[in-house]
């Protein structure tokens, strides 16, 4: 005997999110850039067409960098956009390790010899 699961009707369409490895990638970022004292605080937004990663430097303000993740741009200019504080697109592509590329930039500090 097998067994049917039929979806309940008028349920919640699926939403999209990060997988384990993408989340795991941004958040330990996001450590480094707090440990650098650039960022204090984080929030996630997951709806059905984007899922937002959002970096703040302090919790009652803009985001200063937010990250999204929209899978519908997958085949166009990549699924992966990074916008600033003021909402202007720093850097889209299809791969998260080279959107982020801008931010790692930040924590390279020149060592004096």
């Amino acid at each position: 005997m097998s067994a049917v699961v039929t979806p309940f009707p008028g349920g919640q369409p699926p939403q999209v999110g990060f997988d384990r490895t993408e989340l795991q990638r941004i958040l330990d970022l996001y450590g480094r850039m707090v440990a650098a004292g650039e960022w204090r605080d984080y929030a996630m937004d997951f709806s059905r067409d984007a899922a937002a990663f959002c970096a703040f430097r302090r919790a009652a303000e803009r985001p200063q960098v937010r990250l999204e993740k929209r899978p519908a741009l997958r085949s166009r200019q990549g699924m992966w956009t990074l916008f600033g504080e003021s909402g202007q697109i720093l850097k889209r592509g299809h791969e998260l390790s080279g959107v982020l590329s801008p931010l790692e930039r930040r924590l390279v500090k020149l060592v004096e010899e």
